[in-house]
């Protein structure tokens, strides 16, 4: 595999100097620039080369230490000074858009290295949990290699170990219990989930034993450090202020769009979305009561709402069920997308999985998709049971929010005709870089994903019972950017946000409150579903009106997603809006 890899990169480098013909000084300047920047941070970043589908790092860990930082800021200071000796006016079309694309991860890179400085106060960085996960979970490789880089890697934790010691300082008391769980987790990977692989090649259990021996002391010993010396000291602040929330969300929309805007668009739409909600809870709700009237008061609507989403929640998987009912979801919104001609449906297979420990306690699902740079095509869909120490009310309160209505519009957010198909369609991207493959833009991803969700609902998928998912889902989005940027900029309390989240989006508690944690710990992440839609939408409905009596859904979607996944304000230009 590492051969064909290599040899990869050696056609790729062959076709950009076969189509160099006719293409200026420029365009060669910033390809080869581009092309020695993705060298460099495919090596400095092994973890992440592993995940993109570079396996020549494999049996190596990202270096956390003071001086493995302070070679990453110095790389990125190099090129964003060589990026300047290059004028973008002069690029071809799909290079100018590259070359923006670059440009904006240096600056990005050296904001989150020099300024935001998580290495510092979040644990979560030292997690190498996904490090080994990824080695075990695809198959590009025999497993006897893969296993050779597990045991490489295990043998490098003591490292990241001694780096997480060294650097963290008076971290906010949610970080450090969040990766106390997660190490917990990690653990539980190295000590039981990994003889699962094991097992399959018995000559190299000696060494993976050896190797899991180091790896375990060093984590065990950083678990006891974590529980009494950190958490103890974690004192610091999980809010970012106001100038740093301003700068990171800037760097992570993408977008000129202000801070000032995305909080009062979204409380617009909250309230647009609240009126379509009631309406969908009266279209039920007068199945069983036809006599029943519309109200103009606001206590009274959004009893009506809650009284039809209480009763749609009865419907609900557990533990046990959850994994073969999302297996159901995924096999109808596939046929529904195709018999409704919606987009191009990849035949990329896709693998439903229970959610790694290590990774929980954040999100309730994920689509893990191949990396770009990957020969093996599969998706993983991963979901999330409840927790194990949850008491029994969170769990009932959690599957209540995650009823088997809600289910299939995960589905459709997650996998069809959400992520999975639309990162499939990215990874056939083709250009002279590899930029826009490696650097792919959250905003586009997720804003795809909330508008697929608007597509289906649309065409009638599931009925209004599955469009008040739909439409409470979409609730949450308009809800969460409010709280991201409240929690961060404004003081809003863990009191506050419930309240709004369960009163103003009809969240249930448990949803509720993982939602509040998730909001510490990524902030900014939860803006992107809202202003990636709001920017989806815009260029749809500018295209729409462009082509007139000549626009066609399937094909808009198609050019769409031809496209890679760029900052949406590059696919604006590219269609010509």
């Amino acid at each position: 595999m590492r051969k064909l890899l290599s040899a990869l990169f050696v056609i790729i480098g062959i076709l950009s100097l076969i189509g160099c013909s006719g293409r200026g000084n420029a365009d060669l300047q910033f390809e080869k620039l581009a092309g020695d920047y993705i060298t460099g941070y495919l090596e400095m970043y092994p973890e992440r080369a592993t995940s993109l589908g570079d396996h020549r790092y494999d049996a190596k860990l990202n270096d956390r230490s003071l001086a493995g930082i302070q070679q990453a800021i110095d790389f990125n200071r190099k090129f964003a000074g060589l990026m300047q000796s290059i004028d973008p006016q002069k690029l071809s079309m799909v290079n100018r858009i590259d070359y923006g694309i670059l440009q904006q991860r240096i600056d990005r890179s050296l904001f989150n290295l020099e300024e935001l400085r998580e290495y510092q106060w979040n644990p979560r960085v030292y997690n190498i949990g996904g490090a080994i996960y990824n080695l075990l979970v695809r198959d590009f490789a025999p497993l006897e290699e893969r296993l050779f880089s597990v045991k490489q890697r295990l043998l490098a934790v003591p490292e990241v170990i001694a780096a997480a010691q060294a650097n963290l300082d008076n971290p906010p008391q949610i970080f450090t219990e969040t990766a106390i769980t997660q190490n917990r987790g990690t653990m539980s990977l190295i000590e039981n989930d990994l003889d699962e692989f094991v097992q399959q090649v018995p000559g190299i259990k000696p060494e993976i034993d050896a190797a899991r021996e180091v790896a375990l002391h060093s984590l065990n010993e950083y678990q006891t450090w974590l529980e009494e010396e950190l958490l103890p000291n974690s004192n610091g602040d999980f809010r970012l202020g106001e100038e740093r929330f301003r700068k990171k969300l800037h760097f992570t929309l993408e977008s000129d769009i202000s801070m000032e805007e995305v909080l009062s668009r979204a409380q617009e739409k909250m309230i647009k979305t609240q009126a379509e909600l009631y309406q969908t809870a009266l279209e039920i709700h007068r199945r069983n009561n036809p006599a029943a009237k519309a109200s103009d008061d606001k206590v009274e609507q959004k009893k009506l709402i809650q009284q039809v989403l209480d009763r749609l929640a009865d419907s609900h998987p557990n533990n046990e069920t959850i994994v073969a009912f999302i297996e159901q979801t995924l096999q109808e919104t596939r046929q529904f997308t195709i018999e409704n001609d919606l987009v191009t449906v990849p035949d990329d297979p896709i693998n439903i999985i229970v959610m790694p420990e290590f990774q929980r306690g954040v999100a309730m699902a994920y689509c893990d998709s191949p990396g770009p740079l990957e020969q093996e095509r599969q998706t993983f869909y991963a979901v999330s049971p409840a927790p194990a120490d949850w008491t029994a009310e969170r769990v009932i309160s959690t599957f209540r929010e995650d009823n088997n209505y809600m289910l299939h519009e995960l589905t459709i957010h997650e996998a069809m005709p959400g992520h999975y198909l639309q990162l499939a369609h990215a990874n056939r991207f083709q250009a002279p870089t590899m930029v826009r493959a490696i650097f792919s833009s959250g905003p586009f991803i997720e804003g795809w994903a909330t508008y697929a969700e608007q597509v289906m609902m649309d065409h009638g998928y599931g009925g209004p019972e599955v469009k008040m998912q739909q439409l409470k889902m979409h609730l949450r989005v308009r809800v969460n950017a409010i709280i991201d940027q409240k929690i961060h900029t404004a003081g809003m309390t863990e009191e506050e946000a419930m309240k709004m989240m369960i009163e103003e989006g009809f969240q249930e508690e448990g949803e509720a409150a993982g939602k509040w944690r998730r909001a510490c710990l990524t902030s900014t992440q939860l803006s992107t579903y809202f202003v990636g839609n709001l920017e989806m939408n815009a260029i749809r409905n500018d295209y729409e009106t462009k082509l007139g009596d000549g626009f066609n859904l399937k094909q808009f979607h198609d050019q769409v997603l031809s496209y890679g996944s760029p900052p949406l304000k590059y696919v604006r230009e590219m269609m010509g809006i």
